[in-house]
């Protein structure tokens, strides 16, 4: 298979000296990483600063730019009219105000068990009259209700609004969620994606843009119809889809470039590796890691920075994080001490 632009490079114009993501921020060089390319490694704001701000808001994604994020990430779902929406799930109540909205009372379906309102029940304009709200119950709930659900238009012309900004270039990272689920609906996500990035001139090999799914089949079916760079999700051993659908490491190298795991499957308790990191890297595959949180238990110490140092010495090409700032303090701490010069 053709080594495609790696995930690891896609920040280079955004964090070289000319051209950097947070005005004001210094760029992180490359000072003896334990990365696959010996680069520093990326830090992606996972759904936005989603710990700080309602997730996948304009306003999640500004401020993760502020605090020095490297790569936003999106994920995707597919409203009824065919357009993708700026959502983890693929019900409403939990992150926007629809339970609010008297004019959508009547909307709510059962779908896999749940009695909800659903993404694919709403048009793209529908899904754009609503709010978003924090997910998490212990984290503020200041923001809610003020900042409209994103459809990925919206959020690329975001995106191109900050880098006309800033003079950057601002890398993103979309998931797919649920392809088979909307193919099966007729709402097949991939030709929606690849027409959706045609349109902004993203669907090149040189564009700053890595496309990420669980789903095994569908990377596989996108692989002939895009040259940007693909990455393979995979939970936890005691998750659904640790597998990925059975294929092996060697396996998933024949369509994707990078695979993003779950922290759990590379780290021991004792936080010596798994050697999972290892193997992915001796077949060309980077490693971007999910999801480290400020206000969660962390896997290795007693801190999130313990756990941030204890993955970035591993060697993770990219951690996914809903608190980019701490994740791009510890990194920095981290350079100077490799950098002899400091």
């Amino acid at each position: 298979m053709r080594r495609l632009v790696v995930l690891s490079a896609l920040c280079l114009g955004a964090c070289s000296p000319e051209a950097q993501l947070s005005p004001g921020s210094e760029p992180v060089e490359a000072a003896g990483w334990a990365t696959r390319t010996g680069e520093a490694p990326l830090v992606i704001a996972h759904r936005g600063a989603s710990g700080e701000r309602p997730e996948h808001t304009e306003a999640a994604f500004a401020l993760a730019l502020e605090q020095g994020a490297d790569v936003l990430e999106p994920d995707l779902q597919v409203s009824s009219d065919g357009v993708l929406i700026v959502r983890h799930d693929p019900y409403l109540s939990s992150s926007t105000d629809i339970a609010s909205r008297p004019e959508f009372t009547d909307r709510r379906a059962e779908r896999f068990g749940r009695e909800d309102w659903w993404v694919a029940d709403f048009t793209a304009a529908e899904l754009s009259t609503l709010t978003a709200s924090q997910v998490f119950d212990d984290r503020s709930q200041l923001y809610d209700g003020h900042f409209p659900v994103l459809t990925f238009p919206a959020f690329l012309d975001f995106v191109a609004q900050q880098e006309a900004a800033c003079g950057c270039t601002i890398p993103i990272e979309p998931e797919v969620k649920l392809p088979a689920l909307y193919a099966a609906e007729g709402l097949d996500p991939l030709p929606i994606l690849i027409a959706t990035l045609e349109a902004r001139g993203l669907n090149a090999e040189d564009s700053p843009v890595v496309i990420q799914s669980f789903d095994p089949d569908f990377l596989q079916r996108l692989r002939p119809e895009t040259p940007l760079p693909l990455a393979m999700l995979i939970a936890s051993p005691d998750e659904a889809g640790y597998d990925a659908g059975g294929l092996s490491l060697s396996q998933i190298a024949n369509f994707a470039d990078g695979v993003g795991a779950n922290k759990a499957m590379l780290l021991n308790p004792d936080a010596s590796s798994t050697g999972y990191l290892e193997a992915a890297h001796a077949l060309g595959l980077d490693i971007h890691v999910w999801t480290v949180r400020d206000d969660r238990p962390p896997l290795i110490g007693e801190t999130v920075e313990d756990e941030l140092r204890a993955l970035y010495a591993l060697g993770v090409d990219a951690v996914f994080t809903d608190h980019p700032a701490t994740a791009v303090q510890v990194r920095e701490a981290m350079a100077a001490a490799l950098d002899p010069a400091d």
